[in-house]
């Protein structure tokens, strides 16, 4: 388990006031001068050497990400966007974060703003998140009249400006192209891929995408060092991370902890369990809604990490922990999942414009059992051809949760079949 020194963010749930003379005394904004004097090879080299991966999914080496961006100006503006938008299903992290510690958020974009070079960070924010869009906008403010950033931030002679923005709540929006589109005003659909966003981004120039807590770490990993956060979880999965655990547990909540913190542990210490006790648990969605349902026998012992997830064919994804007890119907779950990933596709690639609406209807027929058992092949056939052929990853999302079920549930889908046909046959 974490030890409460270690952990980075200490007002995750507002217990403090989000404010800046509250940030100073968390340790936020702490002589960042000095940070931005080591130059930005220096910090990429840092953020690298920490072994931080983007905490938004994919899991990409934040540090590695940094240093694509031109090491080089051409007199024109690069960007750093951040990625607030937390439209996945069951995820709420970044939210509770910009909420209550939003100067994270803002001396994190600067860091990291410079680290890259970056002349300004846009911070595109879910439309729906109120109340942490004006603590976000407000907590921008006290650090442009602190001196914290602007034309001279913290005295470094760095000049560098932060933006709010509002988006329409669109789930695609969360990709990283969609989100570039829709904070130039266009409709928030992704676009192909090269070039990519350090070579052409935002308006056309050079763009790093990062999420919220990504960012928002960076600080903390300049202040201890890299070997203090390296320290922290297993080799390639190392620092701390906010989990958001729900569903059929006795206390939903969110916690920062450990990588690779069991599964098992996670929820009992800090959920309080899952309802009605452990061997009353059916499955657990590890990462968000998009990612491949683990059942209890692999929820026993798996950790809560890249690496471990990834090898029972799922995912850490955003680390949202969704439990479902015995009680659930995952057949009417998941086809509950297709029908928003079909909602939300934009339509733009084949496979997932038709893919995902038709494996919806199928999903809706599996509920009550009707369909014959060879429709099952055929529709892990339909993903698998929607999986890797989108131009966004919104068509992997659509699949794995039904690859998922399939593939730890598959007797209880055909069970459900064969008992309508046994009923209609007795009826007849």
């Amino acid at each position: 388990m974490l030890k409460d020194e270690d952990r980075v963010f200490t007002n995750l749930y507002g217990f403090q006031d989000w404010g800046l003379e509250a940030a100073y005394k968390r340790g936020d904004w702490d002589n960042t001068k000095s940070i931005l004097e080591k130059g930005p090879d220096a910090i990429v080299d840092e953020i690298k050497a920490s072994g931080l991966r983007g905490r938004g999914g994919a899991g990409f080496p934040t540090g590695l990400k940094w240093s694509f961006m031109p090491k080089e100006s051409d007199g024109k503006p690069t960007y750093l966007v951040v990625n607030a938008d937390e439209g996945e299903p069951g995820t709420c992290k970044d939210r509770e974060l910009m909420r209550h510690d939003p100067h994270k958020l803002v001396e994190g974009c600067l860091i990291a703003g410079f680290a890259m070079r970056a002349s300004a960070a846009y911070i595109y924010i879910r439309g729906e998140f109120f109340v942490e869009a004006n603590n976000l906008e407000a907590a921008v403010q006290q650090a442009y009249d602190a001196g914290l950033i602007g034309s001279d931030a913290c005295g470094s002679g760095y000049s560098f400006d932060v933006f709010v923005h509002r988006g329409a709540g669109a789930y695609i929006c969360g990709e990283e192209m969609a989100l570039i589109e829709s904070l130039e005003g266009k409709k928030g659909q992704p676009r192909l891929k090269p070039p990519f966003p350090a070579v052409v981004g935002v308006w056309g120039r050079p763009t790093t995408v990062n999420n919220v807590e990504s960012i928002a770490v960076a600080p903390t990993i300049m202040r201890r060092g890299a070997d203090w956060f390296s320290g922290l979880g297993r080799e390639n999965n190392t620092g701390t991370k906010v989990f958001c655990i729900s569903g059929h547990v006795e206390q939903p909540c969110n916690v920062e902890e450990e990588m690779s913190i069991p599964l098992r542990e996670l929820i009992e210490k800090h959920a309080g369990g899952v309802r009605g006790g452990w061997n009353n648990l059916l499955a657990v969605i590890p990462g968000g809604s998009s990612v491949r349902m683990l059942p209890k026998s692999i929820c026993d012992s798996v950790l809560m990490d890249f690496d471990s997830l990834a090898a029972e064919k799922s995912g850490l994804g955003t680390a949202a922990v969704i439990v479902m007890d015995k009680s659930t119907d995952l057949i009417r779950a998941v086809a509950r999942l297709s029908k928003f990933y079909a909602h939300e596709s934009c339509g733009q690639c084949t496979p997932c414009r038709e893919g995902a609406g038709w494996m919806w209807r199928v999903m809706e027929r599996l509920v009550t059992g009707e369909a014959d058992v060879e429709e099952i092949d055929m529709l892990l056939e339909v993903s698998t051809q929607i999986e890797g052929h989108t131009i966004c990853a919104l068509g992997d999302a659509a699949a794995w949760p039904i690859q998922g079920l399939m593939r730890h549930f598959r007797p209880m889908v055909e069970e459900r079949i064969i008992d309508r046909k046994n009923r209609q046959s007795a009826a007849a």
